[in-house]
């Protein structure tokens, strides 16, 4: 998509979408931040507010005095200046993996989002610094461990203000780079911090928020994903299809369950059920699977509340109104909303993993799966001795299943004292959204895995004559896709790369499913 056609996400005091920040990570929109001059004088108002107080020596926590529980410590006018760069100099001290590039894109969005709500105290112009960095699409090197989730996302955002000073390093054209030379070649002025605005960089939620942004696209199309796997499945274990009846779950009304029974009734193409079936209960994972999907299905809506609640908040500290002229002292830092969220996402998206694992389970063993052959092989009578099938990656299923099930525990119940004991109740909402984009990541090669699997399944049905009727389009629609990336497993060979390869496909949400417009 050239840059001409991409929509625009514009920065303003309008509330911003999980969606529109999404689009920023993923390059599927350009990003500008409003010129609008009532806009720049209602952002100048906080800043010129603050500058007021400096003139009066007024006492104004991180802008006259130290940081935390050093409160108590005044710094002097003439070293007001220098205090900012110690801010974000103390904490470059992150380690573990790296965000990836549309992981700091999401951060540069959601902490551009949250300053122009206009309660940080900052100038227009670091606005303006932020929104270059989307616009050159140069993205600081941010270590992604070193967060308890208040106050804020101090250690990761601190190199985003190193950065904004022209300091540390960038990701720029494919190079990792000193950010002072790619400012220099771009005629970039390093920002130089006025009081308190490298403490409203760095004392906010956006790095949890920003993950929560993703791993909630990942979830949404993961639980529309899961629908598709599951009526394939149904088709391959010759299952009774009327356990997704319309009648059926109008006695239970959750919403997002009977969508999710609605999708697969759809796939399967039920009519109104008759007084007797041919299989009278399937086993669970088959039978409850709208139940277990149901259950992420009817999270997404408290989740959105959640994400775009704090998405569109001002949450550093102090809380600065320029309009009437307060100076508000406050916790909105603390990320207990992404925590709850992450962790309760993490925990729905962990057992669509454990239901496809037990799907698969049934596809593979001959005792369960209604005469296909063992593991799924396609192999002709005089190779079958020989060959393997998806032993294996039903193997790998149940690997990635254990890990994703492990990672449920809740970060939120893990609080540490810290700083002195000032942080002495924290989120690790940080944490929470990491271990759901772990969760999402294990679950997604899962349904990859059980997907594959499944259109052998049907194809093996099919050659057996045994289906109940002809696959309907929708089916054989997807089972069309998924073989434009991986042939019917005849013969044993590596399936490595045709799974990553099908993980990209539904990373990048490529797989048509349901037109729910």
């Amino acid at each position: 998509m050239s840059t001409e056609t991409k929509p625009a996400v514009v920065f303003d005091t309008t509330p911003l979408t999980i969606e529109q920040v999404v689009a920023v990570a993923e390059s599927k929109a350009i990003s500008r931040l409003s010129d609008d001059q009532e806009f720049v004088d209602y952002i100048r108002r906080g800043s010129n507010f603050l500058e007021q107080l400096l003139e009066e020596e007024g006492m104004v926590y991180g802008v006259t005095t130290g940081y935390g529980d050093s409160c108590t410590v005044e710094v002097p006018l003439h070293m007001v200046e220098a205090l900012p760069q110690h801010l974000y100099t103390f904490h470059g001290c992150g380690l573990g993996a790296e965000l990836d590039a549309a992981q700091v894109r999401a951060v540069l969005a959601v902490r551009l989002t949250s300053l122009t709500r206009g309660y940080s105290g900052v100038r227009y112009r670091l606005l303006q610094q932020i929104a270059q960095l989307l616009e050159h699409d140069i993205l600081p090197v941010i270590p992604e461990e070193g967060s308890v989730g208040a106050s804020g996302d101090l250690t990761p955002l601190s190199y985003l203000a190193a950065v904004l000073a022209g300091e540390r390093e960038v990701h720029f054209n494919g190079q990792r780079r000193n950010t002072a030379e790619v400012f220099s070649e771009l005629g970039i002025e390093p920002l130089k911090f006025r009081p308190k605005e490298a403490l409203a960089i760095m004392n906010g939620t956006a790095v949890m928020t920003a993950l929560a942004c993703l791993a909630y696209k990942r979830a949404e199309y993961l639980s529309q994903l899961a629908c598709r796997i599951t009526s394939l499945a149904s088709v391959a274990l010759a299952g009774n299809r009327y356990h997704f009846d319309e009648l059926l779950f109008s006695v239970k009304p959750h919403h997002g369950q009977m969508k999710v029974a609605e999708r697969i009734r759809q796939d399967l193409h039920v009519g109104e059920a008759p007084r007797h079936s041919h299989r009278l209960q399937d086993r669970y994972s088959l039978r409850c699977a709208p139940h277990v999907i149901g259950v992420l299905e009817d999270s997404l809506p408290w989740l959105r509340q959640f994400i775009e609640g704090e998405l569109n908040s001002a949450n550093d500290n102090p809380i600065i109104d320029g309009e009437g002229e307060h100076v508000l002292h406050g916790g909105h830092f603390y990320g207990g909303h992404i925590a709850f969220a992450m962790d309760g996402l993490k925990t729905a998206v962990a057992n669509i993993a454990d239901l496809l694992d037990r799907q698969m389970a049934q596809m593979v063993d001959v005792r369960f799966n209604h005469g296909l052959p063992a593991n799924l092989s396609g192999a002709d009578s005089d190779t079958a001795m020989i060959n393997h099938g998806f032993k294996a990656v039903q193997i790998g299923v149940s690997a990635w299943t254990a890990e994703a099930l492990k990672l449920t525990m809740p970060a939120s119940v893990f609080s540490r004292s810290t700083e002195c004991h000032n942080q002495d109740k924290v989120s690790m909402g940080t944490i929470a959204a990491r271990d759901c984009l772990r969760v999402l990541e294990l679950t997604e090669q899962v349904a990859v895995a059980v997907l594959y699997a499944a259109a052998q399944g049907v194809e093996l049905r099919s050659a057996q004559g045994q289906l109940q009727s002809e696959l309907p389009a929708e089916l054989a629609d997807t089972v069309a896709q998924i073989r434009e990336v991986t042939p019917f497993l005849k013969e044993d060979r590596a399936l490595e790369k045709e799974l990553r390869q099908g993980l990209d496909e539904v990373r990048q949400r490529n797989w048509e499913l349901y037109d729910e417009a």
